[in-house]
Parts: structure tokens; C-alpha cells; sequence
């Protein structure tokens, strides 16, 4: 976040301080070639910024370098007044001031991919900005090569009409609607889409949804995907075939949410949920985007959704012990789907020579209470671990790099595992090779887990095996009342003081495999395993249809005494 930070101001001082040297060489000094070329480099640090802050605001710097670029221009001219660059001068000055207001206009407008319809307003107005830099860019090219200014004036009217065509059209959406709605509405209507799955988060967040979608689309009733920020229109789109659509403003909204519309589905508790929630015609059903025990799993806020759908009874508990009352008939167990891939192992594997761990770090959070991350104190864990011969797959979160502390702490761990697999030969994973697997692949690969307080523990859970998980709060024998699936699991202290021991119970002996058997039925329902995500299916088919039920269900995989599976059926 810091990091971001720095980058954003670094963009900001660059592209004001180059407009103003570009102006103070053209206009105080005879080294005019100069200060066109400044002026080039002033307007590539000025596109970088567009691409670091996309809603900076850079009009004063844009009017410093035209006025640098035509004072080159005019000095470099044989002539004396040049009607074309005077011109040429009029409609810069007009473009400088109208592209801002024009690219915030489109802004607004309704976008969408994955329907057939075009909407061309809302994309040249995103692209109007990058237009006028590279007018720019040609109009100082044309003066260090001393070409006639028509040809400047050219270009320009050329990027002139282009906002004239897009305030035109803008204007007519405004004052002229169209009866029945614009075309991503129409074409939203002949879809017919039974349900929504609702999203507002920042940029890199897109996982949220990505990990339900397989799920939505196998409920088999046309549905669409609503976002609210422009950035993940693109990332969305290219994971399903369903419509995405992105919806700037609440006007917006009203166009996208169609009348066959019945049920919308939540995957986090950002605050512009509220925004869909008002649509009292809905079921508002919230999915989560993982279960674990950490504070905002039990959000108060999920008390404003119809229906909460949880992994297993573990949920509710958790919302009891926090202290949040629900009704009860709002909670729906429906498993957690996405763990249908992961393989399940039946019997302890224990004393391997060469283990292979799957080390999930979390991030730090947005508040100090929910920072459970263990970077800070993980390279003591990674050596010991190299030591015992084990093979590591180091999957950060995916915000890690918001963070760069966390970021420098996390290149450390990398250089440790590089270093160690040129010297040992052992395959570690990590960085963008262990993104190219899922997470329930790398825990395929996996014999153990080592884990900060996240979903990441709950999900591993469903395939038996063993888990250790951080006390990074220091809780000390309070920690699993604060966390109880980590009773099922091996506790790290703080400040690994009990790391040996740690490591001979998660890779040598394993005495709580009985009790994670338990667990898992309490934290992911107790669901046959080849049928598990139909429990989920069925459950989002009854909101969609009160009267549909599903056929009668076969009975949970039967156990052992001590909680473990009798029949193989994964």
C-alpha cells in the first residue's frame, strides 16, 4: 500500500516537473530543440501517470506543454503569423480543456462484454486522454522537424472530431434516452437472466468471483456478472461466457437489473453492496469468498443478506462467538464447492524422507486486527524446512505486494528457495510457477500445510491431511478458543520457539488425525464425496425456484471409529 503510494507521487512530481522545465527552456532560453524533446518525455511520464492513477488530473501540465510546443513551434517557423498554428493553438486549447470532462462523462456509462452489443461512446472517451498526449507528441514532432503547421492543424481537428462525435452522442444518452433503455439494457432483456452475482472490490480482487463461477454457470440458468469498477470488466470476462457488466452509477444499475432477475449472489461485504441490496425484488443471497476464522468471516453485516450461505455448521457457530445474531433460518449449509478437486488422502503418511509442504502466508489486512500474516518471521521456518529435506511451494496472497515490507520479506523467502534448489535439485515452487496451479492443485502436490489464520486451512481441510497453522498474535493458549479450527491443526508460536516440535507432530507422527476428520464434517458439512458441490447446486437451484427440490440424496461417506472414511470414493 505504501508502496502504491510512492509510486503515484513519484508519477506525480515527474510529470509536473517535466511540463514546467519543458516550458522554462522554450520559453526563457534560445535551446528550443531541447525543450520539445522535454516536452516528449513530459507527455510519456504524463501517460505512465494515466496508467498509475487512471483519475489523475493533469490539465495545468497539459497546458504547459502545448504552450511549450507551439512557442518552439512558432520560433522554428521562416514565417511570421501563421493562421494554421494559430488555429492549431485554439483547438489544443479547446481539446486540453474538454477531454477531462468528456473521459469523466463516459466514464459514467454502462459497459458491457460478453453480449452482442457495441457500445463505441464509453470506449473512445477512455482513449480520448491518450489521444490528445499523442496529438501532442505529433505537433512537437512536426516542430523539431519544421514541417507546415497545417499539418499539425490536421491532426488536430482529426482528435477535435472524435470528442465532438463523443460529446455529441453523450449528450443525446443524456437528454434523449431511449425508450426501453440503452442497448446493454435491450440486450440484457433478451438474455433473461434468472440471477446476478453482485461485485465491488479493488483491482487484484478478481479471485473472489473466479472461484464461483464454474459453480454459477453449472446451476444452469442464464445469469449475469455486475461489477462496479472498470478494472476487473476485462479479467471477468475472459473467465466465463456469461455478460459482464460494468455499472458506474446507481442509473446504471436501474438499466442492468432487468426485470426476470430474482435472486443476487455476494461474494465479499464491500460497502457498495448496499447499492444492489436496495432492490428489494431480489433474493440477496451472501457466498463469501472463503471460510476461515478470522475476524471478518463474521461480519455484523452479513445480517442485511435474505439468505447466508456457509461451508458448514463451524459458520454459524462463529457468528454466535462473535457475538452477531442472525436468525437462524438465514444460514444455509451448502459445503464449499470448490474443494471438489481436492484429493482426498485416507490413512497417515508419516516419516517421508523428501515431504513436500505447501506454505500459504496470508497479508497483512487492511486493520492490525486482521493482520495474521507470518512473512516477518518465516525464513527460520523455511530453513528448518529445507534442512529436513522438504520440497516447498510458497503461495503468497495475492495482495502481498500492497505491502513492502511484506514484499521484501517475501523476495527473501524466493532467494532462499533458489538458492536451494540450485544446490539440492528439489522443484520449490513459488511466485507466478506457483500461480500457474490452483490452489487446490498446489495442495495436491502437497503432503503437509503450513498456514497463517485464513480459508486457505479450511479448505485443505477436506483432504485429511495435516496443517499447521501461526499464532502471530502472540495468544498463546487463548489462541484456539479464538481460532478453534486450529485445534485440529499444530500451532506455531510467534516466535517459533516450538518449531522443532511442531515439525516432528505435522511430518512425523501426526496425533490429531483422528480429530481433523471431525472437523472437517463441522467446517465443510458432511456431504457424500462425489456428489459434494450438488449440495450448493441444489441449494442456489430452491432460491431460484421455492418449489424445486432436488432428488433424494444419497448418505455421507460412512467412517471409522476414529473419524476417518471406510469406503474410498474420491
Amino acid at each position: 500500500m505504501r508502496g502504491d503510494l510512492v509510486r503515484k507521487l513519484l508519477a506525480r512530481v515527474s510529470t509536473t516537473g517535466l511540463a514546467v522545465l519543458a516550458f522554462l527552456v522554450v520559453a526563457l532560453t534560445g535551446a528550443t530543440g531541447w525543450g520539445l524533446a522535454i516536452a516528449v518525455v513530459a507527455l510519456a511520464a504524463a501517460a505512465v501517470e494515466r496508467r498509475v492513477r487512471p483519475a489523475a488530473d493533469t490539465v495545468a501540465e497539459s497546458v504547459l506543454v502545448a504552450a511549450a510546443i507551439l512557442v518552439g513551434y512558432a520560433r522554428r517557423g521562416e514565417a511570421g503569423f501563421d493562421p494554421a498554428l494559430a488555429l492549431t493553438a485554439a483547438v489544443l486549447l479547446g481539446l486540453v480543456l474538454l477531454v477531462g470532462p468528456l473521459r469523466q462523462a463516459g466514464a459514467l456509462e454502462i459497459r458491457a462484454a460478453n453480449l452482442p452489443v457495441r457500445s463505441w461512446t464509453p470506449l473512445v472517451a477512455e482513449r480520448l486522454g491518450d489521444a490528445l498526449l499523442g496529438l501532442l507528441a505529433v505537433v512537437a514532432l512536426a516542430a523539431g522537424l519544421r514541417l507546415p503547421a497545417w499539418l499539425a492543424l490536421a491532426a488536430a481537428l482529426l482528435v477535435a472530431a472524435a470528442c465532438g462525435a463523443v460529446g455529441l452522442d453523450l449528450a443525446k444518452r443524456r437528454f434523449r434516452p431511449a425508450a426501453g433503455g440503452g442497448p446493454v439494457g435491450r440486450a440484457l432483456r433478451r438474455h433473461q437472466p434468472e440471477f446476478l452475482l453482485y461485485f465491488s472490490a479493488p483491482p487484484g480482487s478478481e479471485y473472489q468471483v473466479t472461484m464461483w463461477l464454474p459453480y454459477l454457470e453449472r446451476i444452469g440458468r442464464p445469469f449475469l456478472v455486475l461489477v462496479r469498477e472498470p478494472e476487473h470488466l476485462p479479467v471477468i470476462a475472459a473467465a466465463t461466457r456469461a455478460p459482464v457488466v460494468f455499472c458506474p452509477t446507481l442509473t446504471a444499475m436501474d438499466e442492468a437489473l432487468v426485470p426476470s432477475l430474482r435472486v443476487a449472489f455476494y461474494v465479499n461485504h464491500g460497502a457498495k453492496n448496499s447499492h444492489c441490496i436496495r432492490f428489494t425484488q431480489l433474493t440477496h443471497v451472501q457466498l463469501h469468498h472463503g471460510d476461515s476464522d478470522k475476524a471478518p468471516s463474521a461480519n455484523p453485516v452479513s445480517g442485511i443478506f435474505d439468505r447466508i450461505f456457509v461451508a458448514g455448521p463451524a459458520a454459524v457457530e462463529r457468528y454466535a462467538r462473535a457475538g452477531v445474531e442472525i436468525p437462524a433460518e438465514k444460514f444455509v449449509v451448502v459445503g464449499r464447492p470448490q474443494v471438489e478437486t481436492i484429493e482426498v488422502r485416507r490413512g497417515p503418511v508419516l516419516g517421508l524422507a523428501h515431504p513436500t509442504v505447501l506454505y500459504t502466508p496470508t497479508w497483512t489486512g487492511h486493520h492490525a486486527d486482521a493482520d495474521y500474516c507470518s512473512l516477518p518471521v518465516a525464513e527460520p521456518l523455511l530453513r528448518r524446512l529445507l534442512d529436513r529435506g522438504a520440497t516447498v511451494i510458497l503461495r503468497a496472497h495475492p495482495y502481498t505486494g500492497q505491502n513492502p515490507a511484506s514484499a521484501r520479506q517475501l523476495a527473501r523467502l524466493t532467494e532462499l528457495l533458489a538458492a536451494d534448489r540450485a544446490k539440492s535439485g528439489r522443484t520449490h515452487l513459488w511466485g507466478a510457477a506457483s500461480r500457474e496451479l490452483t490452489l487446490a492443485e498446489c495442495g495436491n502436490r502437497a503432503d503437509v500445510l503450513v498456514s497463517d489464520v485464513s480459508g486457505v486451512i479450511s479448505d485443505w481441510l477436506y483432504s485429511g491431511k495435516p496443517y499447521a497453522v501461526t499464532d502471530m498474535g502472540g495468544d498463546g493458549d487463548g489462541f484456539v478458543d479464538r481460532f478453534p479450527l486450529a485445534g485440529s491443526g499444530y500451532v506455531l508460536r510467534r516466535d517459533m520457539a516450538n518449531l522443532d516440535e511442531v515439525l516432528t507432530e505435522l511430518l512425523d507422527t501426526d496425533p490429531k488425525a483422528a480429530a481433523r476428520w471431525a472437523t472437517r464434517a463441522r467446517y465443510l458439512g458432511d456431504f457424500p464425496t462425489e456428489s459434494y458441490a450438488e449440495a450448493f447446486l441444489d441449494a442456489a437451484r430452491r432460491e431460484l425456484e421455492p418449489t424445486w427440490s432436488p432428488p433424494a440424496p444419497r448418505a455421507a461417506d460412512p467412517v471409522a471409529p476414529d473419524g476417518s472414511p471406510l469406503h474410498p470414493t474420491a
